[in-house]
């Protein structure tokens, strides 16, 4: 049985631990990135590939005929053609829950970033500036309270549920719009509420669900013309559920106070894009699921998708 890993790191080589993987499988090849045309002829006669962002599709496939196992050290599948690979007889195992934690406490630092500025007003006070006087370049932002103030979530599964914890802990009142209401969900202490009313009541909107043919765009032009005015829009889950043009316009008009993000339409963000300049948005690069924590258990979760499938079972299989 050999294996392959196209991409061997995160953030910084040595961000992962494929020791349980190699144990695993002694025959394991490791690249650090991989470009499209070479994911084929790298995979080559394998058996199991592990993947974060390269794209695995029909050309792709039917140039790897041993193929049997796809790991992809992430929980979304947009990267990976599902349908082709069930035809061709792969399985495809993703990571669901390991970025939990740190995906809600993100959500949360973009929020205190637009809401109290720390890091911003730490490099002016290091620059000898105190309380008044200090230089529009640092881009201060009024400082805003959270409490009962109210935080609109957009999907409730694992990371949307956490991020409501967080929202009540600071006081504020917590909406959701989710799919399906649980009854586990009754010892929550939200409210449950349809989109428009969630757009219209929100003074913060936090984005928490998978890009979906549903939910693609989902923030539209429309959508935004619908929530309050001057309210905040955080979006920590998928680039795809947000039209970034719709958004600049909407912060140049301050109709959008600001927007927190993490995720893009297209990933690294071009740099023509407007966000880029707009003092109302906040942007990290995609890191709110590179904690060293999350990326360890990343890793457990990983080997143990693999140790299963070669025991003839196959846990997280997301193409059944």
């Amino acid at each position: 049985m050999k294996a392959v890993i196209l991409e061997s790191y995160v953030m910084e080589e040595g961000d992962l631990d494929w020791s349980g993987v190699k144990a695993l499988v002694p025959d394991t090849t490791s690249y650090v990135r991989t470009d499209y045309a070479d994911i084929a002829p790298r995979i080559g006669d394998a058996e199991l590939v592990l993947i974060n962002k390269c794209r695995i599709d029909e050309a792709v496939l039917a140039q790897c005929p041993n193929l049997k196992w796809v790991g992809i050290i992430a929980t979304g599948t947009d990267n990976i053609d599902l349908d082709a690979c069930r035809r061709h007889g792969v399985a495809v195992a993703n990571v669901p829950g390991y970025s939990t934690y740190s995906v809600a406490q993100m959500t949360f630092s973009l929020l205190l970033a637009i809401c109290q500025c720390a890091q911003r007003y730490d490099r002016a006070v290091k620059a000898g500036y105190w309380q008044l006087g200090i230089p529009a370049e640092y881009g201060l932002l009024p400082q805003v309270e959270l409490l009962g103030k109210t935080f609109g979530i957009y999907g409730y599964g694992s990371i949307g549920r956490q991020t409501a914890r967080i929202a009540k802990a600071f006081g504020m009142e917590v909406l959701v719009c989710t799919r399906t209401v649980r009854p586990e969900y009754d010892a929550d202490g939200v409210e449950f509420v349809d989109f428009d009313t969630l757009l219209a009541r929100s003074d913060v909107l936090s984005l928490h669900c998978p890009a979906t043919p549903e939910t693609r765009g989902l923030m539209s032009r429309e959508a935004l013309a619908k929530m309050k005015p001057g309210a905040i829009l955080l979006n920590t889950a998928r680039g795809a559920l947000v039209d970034e043009e719709a958004v600049a316009d909407a912060l140049e008009s301050g109709k959008l106070a600001f927007y927190g993000a993490d995720a893009f339409a297209t990933e690294p963000l071009p740099p023509q894009s407007r966000l880029r300049s707009l003092p109302g948005a906040v942007l990290t690069p995609h890191i709110a699921w590179t904690t060293k924590e999350a990326l360890q258990r990343l890793m457990d979760i990983t080997t143990g998708n693999l140790r299963s499938f070669l025991a003839g079972k196959g846990e997280n299989i997301v193409n059944p």
